[in-house]
C-alpha cells in the first residue's frame, strides 16, 4: 500500500471551561494562542511548522472532537479517503482553519478523525516570537521547558486487537508493540504509528459504555532534562504531576504525566528509539516486562486508567475495565496507559 499518512497534525478537545483551559495552556504550558474562529481556541507549540497543533473547543465534558494527521500527498488523502469509504464509513469534506480541504469521519470505535493534504506553513518572521534559528517557525517559549512539538494521542477501544488492525488495515498505520496480561490472555494496550516514531497513536483498552474516548495526548521536549524542568516549573505553578517522570518500556521515553483544569490528562515525553524497519514485527509484551514503567518499581495509579469523558452509569468503572484486570494492573505495576 502506498504510505497514505504522514504524522499527528493537531488534536481538537473539548473543555467545560475554554478560558481556564487556554489560560493553562499558555501560561503554564507555554504554548501561544494564534487564533480564535467559530467558538474554538487555536494553539501552538513553539516548534510547531504548521499554524496549530491544538484546539479548544467548548462543551460539557473534557473529550475529544477529532485528531488530524497529515497525508502524504493529495493524492494520498483521496486514496486514503476511498480506503475509509470502500470498509463502510462515510465521512465529511470541509475547509478548516489554514488546512483547506479536509476530510472528517467516525472511525469503528467512536472516534473523529481529521485527514488533510494542504496546511499552511507557519513561520514568525519579525517581532517579539520570530527566532534566530532561520528553521524554526518560532523562538523559544519563554515558560520553562515548554514542549517544542505535538507528539501522540492515546484513545480508548473496547477491543485493541481489532481497533490496531482496521487502522492498518484501511489507512496504512503500523503496528509497532502491544501489552496482554499476564494471566489472562487480554490484549490492554496497543501502539501505532505513521512514521517512524515507536507511536503517534495508542489505543487503551476501555470495556466502558461510551465510544470515542480519549486517555490522554501528549507533547514533546528534546531532553529528559527539560521534561524535568517542565516538571519543576509545573509544581512551582501548583500543578500535581500524577505520575512520572520515569520511563515506559514500550518506546522507551521518559515521561510524566500531569491534568489541566478541565482534569484532561497531558504526557510530556522525550527519547525513545525510531524505527524505519518496514515489515516490523509487534513484540507482545506481559505486563510484568514494565511496558507502563521499565524500573517497576512504583504502582500504577489508579487515576491513571480514567479517561474522557467519564463512563457512564453509576456501575461503570471510571476506567472502563474489569476489576480482575485493575487487580492485575495494580499487582503488576504495568503497562495500559503510554
Amino acid at each position: 500500500m502506498t504510505t497514505l499518512l504522514s504524522h499527528l497534525s493537531y488534536v481538537a478537545l473539548t473543555t467545560p471551561d475554554v478560558e481556564a483551559s487556554v489560560d493553562f495552556y499558555v501560561n503554564k504550558v507555554g504554548l501561544t494562542e494564534v487564533a480564535r474562529q467559530d467558538c474554538a481556541v487555536y494553539l501552538r507549540c513553539w516548534g510547531d511548522y504548521y499554524t496549530y497543533s491544538l484546539v479548544i473547543q467548548r462543551a460539557d465534558e473534557p473529550s475529544l472532537a477529532t485528531m488530524a494527521w497529515r497525508t502524504t500527498s493529495r493524492e494520498a488523502l483521496d486514496e486514503a479517503v476511498q480506503r475509509i469509504e470502500a470498509a463502510g464509513v462515510t465521512g465529511e469534506w470541509f475547509d478548516g482553519l489554514d488546512i483547506g480541504r479536509a476530510y472528517r469521519f467516525v472511525g469503528p470505535w467512536g472516534h473523529s478523525m481529521t485527514l488533510h493534504w494542504d496546511a499552511r506553513h507557519f513561520r514568525y518572521e519579525e517581532g517579539e516570537l520570530a527566532s534566530v534559528f532561520p528553521d524554526r517557525p518560532q523562538r523559544r517559549s519563554r515558560v520553562a521547558g515548554a514542549p517544542r512539538h505535538l507528539d501522540h494521542v492515546t484513545v480508548c477501544a473496547s477491543d485493541v486487537d481489532a481497533f490496531a488492525a482496521w487502522y492498518s488495515e484501511v489507512l496504512g498505520y503500523r503496528i509497532m508493540a502491544r501489552t496482554v496480561l499476564e494471566d489472562i490472555p487480554l490484549s490492554v494496550f496497543s501502539v501505532i504509528t505513521t512514521n517512524e516514531k515507536s507511536h503517534d497513536l495508542g489505543i487503551v483498552l476501555d470495556g466502558s459504555d461510551r465510544a470515542g474516548r480519549i486517555n490522554h495526548f501528549a507533547f514533546w521536549v528534546d531532553t529528559r532534562e527539560e521534561m524535568l524542568i517542565a516538571a519543576d516549573s509545573l509544581l512551582e505553578d501548583g500543578v500535581r504531576i500524577e505520575y512520572g517522570p520515569t520511563i515506559h518500556g514500550i518506546g522507551e521515553q521518559s515521561f510524566l504525566y500531569y491534568r489541566e483544569p478541565s482534569s484532561m490528562r497531558i504526557e510530556l515525553n522525550t527519547g525513545g528509539y525510531r524505527n524505519y524497519v518496514p515489515d516490523w514485527d509487534a513484540n507482545t509484551w506481559k505486563t510484568s516486562q514494565g511496558s507502563y514503567d521499565i524500573y517497576q518499581n512504583s504502582p500504577m495509579h489508579a487515576s491513571l486508567s480514567e479517561s474522557f469523558p467519564p463512563a457512564n452509569g453509576p456501575s461503570a468503572s471510571e476506567e472502563g475495565i474489569t476489576e480482575e484486570v485493575r487487580d492485575q494492573l495494580a499487582a503488576k505495576s504495568a503497562g495500559v496507559t503510554e
